[in-house]
């Protein structure tokens, strides 16, 4: 009994230093990339209005993350709320895959922008369906390992 309690704990440990070590490798790319392009090839600003294929792509982005986060934070309190069958399992299941969507969709644009903000690059669109996507993506694994505990038949081991 003591030794799955220290296991789980454990897991949790490396789970968030995991979580955090990934966040501040993105954080950092994300940070860095764009002054350093920049500086290279300064590219011509853009009116804020005009669409461009890129921040178009970030947008599409943004919108599949949010749907993911959505997801994510309405089976998390789904699987809260009650236990049994379809406690937000499905919702989970949605979260991550749109999660993981928006995040490569987003990172994809972060990553080809040749300038910096203004630039009708997409960048920051970019940057939101990234952040989106990683928070679509722990709530959904968040509720994902919730319903799994509470499933009925099942003993905690």
């Amino acid at each position: 009994m003591f030794g799955s309690e220290r296991n789980s704990r454990a897991s949790r440990l490396w789970s968030r230093l995991a979580c955090t070590t990934a966040a501040a490798v993105v954080g950092a790319a994300v940070l860095a990339a764009p002054p350093t392009a920049w500086a290279s090839d300064p590219q011509p600003r853009v009116a804020a209005y005009t669409v461009t294929p890129q921040r178009l792509t970030a947008q599409i982005g943004i919108l599949l993350a949010l749907i993911g986060a959505i997801a994510g934070w309405r089976a998390l309190a789904r699987a809260a709320a009650r236990a049994g069958a379809g406690g937000g399992r499905r919702g989970a299941i949605l979260a991550l895959v749109m999660g993981i969507i928006g995040l490569v969709i987003g990172g994809q644009v972060v990553t080809g922008a040749k300038g910096g903000l203004g630039t009708g690059q997409g960048l920051a669109g970019g940057v939101v369906a990234v952040v989106l996507g990683l928070i679509g993506m722990a709530l959904g694994g968040l509720a994902l390992a919730r319903t799994r505990r509470r499933l009925p038949g099942r003993e905690m081991t």
